[in-house]
């Protein structure tokens, strides 16, 4: 989780506390969320899933992350750079590391 975290600051990726294992990177928009999600699993091969309302608040919008012990190092840096480049794509508010 640490380093998912680590690499998501490198890029400016906006990610919310949480106790657990799951990483919650803020969206804070329901359609581009679904269209990253979509967007990284069709063409980065990674899973992530999209939370909307009702789950969660609108405007608070975000990704669920699920890091294991079975993700490499090499696939939390492909995560974290795929989500920098739709990051950009979708012109999304970057965190002040």
């Amino acid at each position: 989780m640490a380093k998912v975290r680590r690499a998501l600051d490198a890029h400016g990726i906006p990610h919310m506390p949480n106790p657990s294992h799951i990483v919650p990177v803020l969206v804070g928009n329901a359609s581009k969320c679904k269209w990253l999600s979509d967007v990284l699993m069709d063409q980065h091969g990674i899973y992530v899933q999209p939370i909307n309302y009702p789950t969660v608040p609108v405007k608070t919008e975000r990704l669920r992350i699920t890091p294991t012990p079975m993700h490499s190092d090499a696939d939390i840096q492909h995560l974290a750079g795929a989500l920098s480049e739709l990051w950009s794509q979708c012109a999304l508010a970057r965190a002040v590391a």
